[in-house]
């Protein structure tokens, strides 16, 4: 049997007679503790999963004595700038002893929840559908048939523009290859016979 559990804002899987270290907590050496933030609870494979937390579950631990951790140094340094800073740090922990694991088991409510929370989606979405269609076919139609009569005119003076365009690029890109030739001083340019 295990319980995952938030002691002192860190959550741990904790067990029966475990020993482990956490943060500082308050009271004295052989006092007794208890932790009420259980979040799941393992019980020979049947799992209790709270929401966020099981009501009425909790942990109980005894304080065994009050330690520092092992020291960590930080060292900052910016190349070339002549600055270096060394500083160390040692966590206020408490070591304490897991004595009890309690559950009590609040399945029936969570069933009937269940059942309400699956029965209202369902007729929320049948609403839904049933009023769209309503909604959305008048206006559409509507939209449609103003878009349709103002687009025939638009594309009908559109094509011989395009056209009358194109007409005019072939005829400059034609009178453009005809034109490019070279003459010498004195001499007349002779006429193509395409031209004529």
């Amino acid at each position: 049997m295990y319980a995952i559990v938030d002691i002192a804002g860190q959550q741990f899987k904790v067990t029966k007679d475990q020993k482990l270290f956490v943060h500082r907590l308050e009271g004295k050496e052989g006092s007794k503790v208890t932790f009420e933030k259980v979040y799941l609870i393992d019980n020979d494979k049947n799992v209790t999963v709270g929401e966020p937390v099981i009501k009425g579950a909790s942990v109980s631990a005894t304080i065994l004595n009050h330690a520092k951790g092992d020291k960590v140094l930080v060292f900052k340094k910016k190349r070339r700038k002549g600055y270096q800073k060394l500083t160390g740090h040692r966590q206020y922990l408490t070591h304490i002893q897991i004595d009890n694991i309690a559950e009590k088991s609040v399945k029936p409510a969570a069933e009937s929840k269940a059942e309400v929370r699956s029965e209202e989606p369902v007729k929320k979405a049948g609403s839904v559908k049933e009023t769209k269609p309503e909604t959305t076919k008048g206006p559409a139609e509507k939209k449609s048939s103003p878009a349709k009569k103002s687009a025939a005119p638009k594309t009908t003076p559109k094509k011989p523009a395009a056209t009358e365009k194109k007409a005019t690029a072939a005829t400059k890109k034609g009178a453009g290859k005809a034109e490019p030739k070279t003459v010498k001083k004195g001499e007349k340019p002779k006429k193509s016979p395409e031209k004529e």
